[in-house]
């Protein structure tokens, strides 16, 4: 099976847009509410990756044997295995997307083994499939972050004005993830990160296309929103605790807003390198809708 090519639920459901189109656009007012609703039908499709992996961690929560011969989290990893290869063998990724969502899984599980070692968080249960004390499933949390950025890329068809260099980006990224290790042993710098982001990010327009036309926002206000869906998620997934941070220890609480900027930072490396799969994306932007 070829794995570039769109499968047949993706032209299956292109299908169904065009025409609920036909059948609910009448005027200007069903047509906003028409974006509207495709807007967030379009964002659950890009979260695919990341809405299996949450709700494999509740519903293993509630539902799964505390006697089992398997782990808990040996059974997310193995889980997880299968919705990738899933996620390859229908199409839904491709082969490039793929190699780019490793590459951010592999960063984010060698940020998890330093921070687990000096206690930033903990994962609670046993488990086989580790590293050090961090079970493998971890590491999918991070490629669930790389997909939903490949995948809303494509689904809204980005264009950029005023699109910052990308090696410019890279540097930045390379900074904020240095800065997540180095930060226990000297300066914090994520205040100066978030300045440089905010300076490269705010002056781009990034055009999305909902429905037929494109529409734009500033790219740094976009990229907020992501962070912050991120942040709302990751406190799902410590209620089914994937892992618990130090004062979660005696219940779960929602995890403090300061984790936001953590993932904020995070989140830029996985733009990155999702954008370097895109220079015409980056090259022509598009026209909004008037």
């Amino acid at each position: 099976m070829a794995l570039l090519t769109p499968n047949r639920v993706q032209l299956w459901l292109t299908a169904q847009h065009h025409a609920a189109r036909e059948r609910f656009v009448r005027g200007p007012f069903s047509r906003a509410a028409f974006e509207l609703v495709l807007f967030g039908i379009k964002q659950g499709w890009a979260c695919l990756f990341g809405g299996l992996l949450l709700a494999v961690l509740v519903l293993t929560l509630w539902l799964y044997p505390a006697d089992a011969r398997l782990a808990r989290y040996d059974f997310l990893f193995l889980a997880c295995l299968l919705i990738q290869a899933a996620m390859l063998l229908t199409g839904l990724e491709t082969a490039s997307e793929a190699r780019v969502i490793l590459v951010f899984h592999v960063v984010g599980t060698a940020m998890e083994v330093f921070k687990t070692h000096v206690g930033s968080w903990t994962y609670p249960e046993p488990s086989l499939i580790r590293i050090g004390d961090v079970p493998l499933f971890s590491g999918f949390m991070y490629a669930a972050v790389g997909s939903y950025m490949a995948r809303v890329w494509r689904l809204f068809d980005f264009r950029f004005e005023r699109f910052p260099p990308l090696w410019v980006q890279g540097l930045l990224a390379l900074a904020a993830y240095a800065n997540f290790f180095s930060h226990h042993f000297g300066p914090d710098i994520r205040g100066l990160l978030f300045a440089v982001s905010a300076v490269l990010y705010l002056p781009c327009r990034i055009y999305f296309r909902v429905d037929q036309v494109h529409r734009w926002m500033p790219l740094g206000i976009g990229l907020v929103l992501v962070a912050l869906f991120i942040w709302l998620a990751e406190n799902l997934a410590t209620y089914a605790r994937a892992w618990v941070y130090p004062d979660q220890a005696d219940g779960w609480r929602m995890v403090s807003v300061s984790k936001l900027g953590a993932w904020y930072l995070l989140m830029l490396i996985s733009f990155v390198l999702v954008a370097s799969l895109h220079p015409r994306a980056r090259s022509e932007p598009a026209r909004a809708a008037s």
